[in-house]
C-alpha cells in the first residue's frame, strides 16, 4: 500500500468531511503538524471536534482553524495562549471539554490500545468529576474516564521511512506517539523521509503499522510560544 504522498493536501484527500473528529499532535507549539493543519484549513471542512493538548496561538497552529471558525469543539488540557479561543468560548461559539494533561494523554493512549475506559484519581472532588462515574478501590475514590479515538490523527515526527516507522525528538514525543495509535486513519508529516532500513529498529518510537499516509514537510516555522531571554550582568 502506498503511504508516501507528495503534499499535505494530497495526503488528506478523501479523508475529510464536516463533523469529524481530528487529533492534532504536539505540545504547545513544539511538534505540531504545521503543513497538515494548513491543508485542513484550506479544505474548508467545518463543525470539527479537535483533540489536542492546546489550541495553538493566534495566527498559528490550530489558531488558524479558530480564525476560520472550522472548530466546533475542543478537547484539550491547556488553552491559555489563544485570545481568539477565549473570545469564542466566552461567546458560546466554541465548546470545550477540559482535561487534566495526564488524563488527556492517557485517554489517547487508551483509545489507541482499544481500552474503552479507565479509572483515575485525578480530578476527584473538582468540576472535572461532575457527571462521571465514581468508584472506590482500596478506600480511595476514582473517576471513570473514557478512551479517545479520532476519525483522523494528524501527527508530526522528526524522521520517518516510507513504511511509516517514526522517530520523534524530545518534547514532540509528549502527544504525537499516542495520537498516532488512536486515529482510524493517521497522517504524518516528517522533517526527514528516509528509505526502509535507514532507521535502527531500536530507535523506532511508533511502528509503521499505525501510519496510513506520510509526507515530508519543508520550511517548518517552529515558533516559540513565550520567548524568554536572560541577560548577563556586565562586570
Amino acid at each position: 500500500m502506498k503511504k508516501v504522498f507528495s503534499s499535505a493536501a494530497e495526503a488528506l484527500d478523501g479523508l475529510l468531511s464536516d463533523g469529524i473528529t481530528i487529533m492534532s499532535g504536539g505540545f504547545g507549539l513544539c511538534g505540531i503538524p504545521e503543513h497538515l493543519i494548513g491543508a485542513l484549513r484550506d479544505s474548508g471542512v467545518g463543525n470539527l471536534t479537535v483533540i489536542s493538548n492546546n489550541a495553538g496561538v493566534d495566527n498559528f497552529g490550530l489558531g488558524l482553524l479558530l480564525q476560520t471558525r472550522q472548530i466546533k469543539k475542543m478537547i484539550s488540557s491547556y488553552v491559555g495562549e489563544n485570545k481568539l479561543f477565549e473570545q469564542q468560548y466566552l461567546a458560546g461559539d466554541l465548546e470545550l471539554e477540559f482535561n487534566p494533561q495526564g488524563t488527556l494523554a492517557e485517554r489517547c493512549r487508551a483509545g489507541g490500545a482499544g481500552i474503552p475506559g479507565f479509572y483515575t484519581k485525578t480530578g476527584v472532588g473538582t468540576l472535572i468529576a461532575e457527571g462521571k462515574e465514581h468508584k472506590d478501590f482500596d478506600g480511595e475514590t476514582y473517576i471513570l474516564e473514557t478512551g479517545l479515538v479520532a476519525d483522523v490523527s494528524l501527527v508530526k515526527a522528526y524522521k520517518g521511512d516510507s513504511e511509516g516507522n517514526l522517530v520523534f525528538r524530545k518534547t514532540a514525543r509528549n502527544f504525537n506517539p499516542v495520537m498516532a495509535t488512536a486515529g482510524k486513519v493517521t497522517v504524518v508529516e516528517v522533517e526527514h523521509l528516509v528509505e526502509v532500513g535507514e532507521i535502527d529498529p531500536d530507535q523506532v518510537h511508533t511502528p509503521g503499522i499505525f501510519v496510513d499516509r506520510i509526507i515530508q514537510g519543508n520550511e517548518f516555522e517552529k515558533r516559540i510560544e513565550q520567548r524568554t531571554i536572560s541577560t548577563r550582568e556586565e562586570g
